[in-house]
């Protein structure tokens, strides 16, 4: 496994969305995240409507959006 380093600001950011969103862990929520953008990036598929209820439903619970 690789290891990449991020800022403490950053890290401590991720922590709390992830927390929020209901990730086991930081790294749980990076990969997934990384993998949804390699999907987006490689042609490999677009977001599911179910994917898009997902993230805005944990938008709201941050209080991004209403």
């Amino acid at each position: 496994m690789a290891k990449v380093k991020l800022d403490d600001e950053l890290y401590e950011r991720l922590k709390k969305v992830s927390e929020t969103a209901g990730y086991s862990s930081v790294d749980e929520f990076i990969a997934h995240v990384l993998e949804k953008e390699l999907q987006t990036l490689t042609g490999g598929g677009e977001y599911s409507a179910e994917d898009e209820e997902k993230v805005k439903e944990r938008l709201k619970g941050l209080g991004y959006i209403s």
